[in-house]
């Protein structure tokens, strides 16, 4: 007789594996500064499936609304995104604890305050909130960044695990090196060591010219690091002692976040 539960896992396993390169037909609409489309011909070129693959996992995101297309333009982002958008920004328990603490480092400071996520070896940005027109951040709600460039990445980055830091940095190791983290893994955790004793981080000009960014971390109930909390000022040779005052409020601020989560 068969062996029926190899058989179920190897079903699985064929499936799971299936729906992961469907869902990974969405990763091409990396949109950028400008709307994307993506005709069915360069899906094929750019993923390798056959044709008759493709039509089908296309006919499957468009009738859930995750894709839509237009004859003679291509695929793009379909309405259903828009919806889900709308009810993360609107039900997401971060989001809505950070609100008011965000606008209150916007306006306190005059500074753009950013709410960002981890999101696998990325960071991403999930809400902003602006308290002066004096600078400009392009880094927008839905924008990935790495994880290497920017007080709000390394205020994350600082609080990886253990071994998730040693991939990312079999990764990236000429990343790590050039952004000033060290040649080697212990030189890098000697630097991250630096910043969680710290407990906030500071960088100018590091990811746009012209403004200072003061970050601290956030996290969950299980004290694992979700994200960060940071304020983009505009460099104006900024005093120590006004830095340590901006940071000591991120650090607060962040630390209700954490409080947040924690309770729900």
């Amino acid at each position: 007789m068969p062996d029926v539960s190899n058989c179920f896992r190897s079903g699985e396993e064929k499936r799971l594996n299936s729906l992961e390169k469907m869902i990974g037909i969405l990763d091409l609409f990396d949109a950028g500064d400008d709307a994307v489309t993506v005709t069915f011909e360069e899906l094929c070129e750019s993923l390798g499936y056959t044709r008759s693959t493709m039509y089908r996992y296309l006919k499957t995101l468009t009738d859930a609304g995750l894709l839509s297309s237009l004859p003679g333009v291509g695929y793009m982002l379909g309405p259903r995104i828009v919806e889900l958008d709308y009810k993360i920004r609107t039900g997401d328990v971060l989001i809505r604890a950070a609100l008011p603490v965000m606008e209150e480092l916007s306006t306190r400071f005059k500074g753009i305050a950013l709410l960002c996520r981890r999101f696998k070896f990325e960071v991403l940005c999930v809400h902003q909130e602006t308290g002066t027109d004096a600078i400009h951040s392009n880094y927008e709600r839905g924008r990935m960044r790495s994880l290497l460039h920017g007080a709000a990445s390394i205020a994350i980055l600082a609080y990886l695990p253990d071994h998730q830091l040693k991939k990312l940095f079999s990764m990236a190791k000429d990343e790590f090196t050039s952004a000033g983290f060290g040649a080697s893994l212990a030189e890098v955790k000697a630097t991250l060591k630096g910043h969680r004793e710290r407990g906030w981080v500071s960088t100018t000009g590091d990811v746009t010219p012209g403004v200072v960014g003061i970050a601290a971390p956030v996290f969950d109930a299980r004290s694992e690091i979700v994200g960060s909390l940071s304020l983009t000022l505009k460099d104006t040779r900024i005093s120590a002692k006004a830095e340590e005052e901006v940071a000591e409020r991120v650090v607060f601020c962040a630390g209700i976040l954490s409080k947040s989560l924690a309770r729900s």
